[in-house]
């Protein structure tokens, strides 16, 4: 059952569909093979705050479909359930299912890449190729940057910290992008849903989001890993056993870039994963 609440005067709802008994928000734009684009984990994150910029390009070519995870954005929370890895990629398999779409192309970004990545590993059937965004997935040491993103207690003066944390170029960050931010992460219900999902200890998340190192090495698929060289949140080591682990895969690094490529570096982020898209798939089994 879909819901259509195109109405709303609000350009983070897009359409609306029951998946498992959760209303799930998302946006459809183009046609062709599809790509699911699966945000991060910021507080007042949404799927189009995190893609709104690449959304409309990268579907010249293809079907993009970006949803909002469970517990944020427009997306139904849980109910007396602990969020964890697996909820979240089942909720999006259950999401493909409601949409009848056998196999997409994943797109990761940080929080996102950690599904993705294990949605590559358990099902891989599922996915045709991966692009993974200073993602998690493998384990790493939890960051002062990361530890104030799950951390955060609303205040004007926190989002701004964060953004300040989140971007390299200082100039993308300002207080009409903050205030924005912060009034969605005070939406009602949104902190106390958002301070449940990474309590401390906090590395026991960055440990649930992490795939073993032996499934890592198993994935077929070709992708594509991207990584900002400045990122405070998620640091470089990520990608780089990423790219170390999985067989097909390629590292691209930007310069003078923080935790937002896709914000900070757009036109050549799109034309990166535009490409690699499109490129016909040449690796599609376990052998090298």
């Amino acid at each position: 059952m879909e819901f259509d609440v195109a109405q709303y005067n609000n350009p983070e709802i897009g359409k609306q569909i029951l998946v498992g008994g959760y209303k799930t928000n998302y946006h459809d734009s183009g046609s062709g093979f599809p790509v699911i684009l699966i945000h991060g984990s910021g507080p007042g994150v949404s799927a189009w705050a995190n893609w709104r910029l690449v959304i409309h390009k990268l579907a010249e070519n293809r079907r993009v479909i970006a949803p909002d995870m469970l517990g944020f954005g427009y997306t139904d929370n849980l109910k007396n359930k602990t969020y964890e890895k697996k909820i979240w990629v089942n909720h999006t398999l259950g999401f493909m299912d409601a949409l009848k779409i056998e196999q997409v192309d994943l797109v990761g970004n940080s929080f996102g890449g950690g599904i993705a990545l294990d949605i590559a590993v358990k099902f891989p059937e599922r996915v045709r190729k991966l692009v993974l965004m200073g993602s998690t997935g493998v384990s790493f040491e939890l960051t002062k940057g990361l530890d104030d993103v799950w951390g955060y207690t609303p205040s004007l003066k926190a989002m701004r910290n964060l953004l300040d944390i989140f971007s390299y170029n200082r100039n993308l960050v300002n207080d009409e992008l903050a205030n924005l931010r912060y009034e969605a992460s005070i939406r009602l219900g949104a902190q106390d849903t958002y301070a449940s999902m990474f309590p401390a200890p906090r590395q026991k998340w960055i440990e649930d989001l992490a795939s073993t190192e032996s499934d890592i090495e198993k994935i077929y698929h070709e992708t594509l890993i991207i990584h900002g060289r400045e990122d405070e949140v998620i640091p470089i080591q990520t990608s780089l056993k990423l790219l170390e682990l999985v067989q097909h895969s390629q590292l691209h690094v930007f310069g003078q870039c923080g935790h937002w490529t896709q914000i900070e570096h757009t036109k050549r982020f799109i034309r990166l994963v535009d490409q690699f898209l499109n490129e016909e798939i040449v690796n599609r089994s376990g052998n090298v």
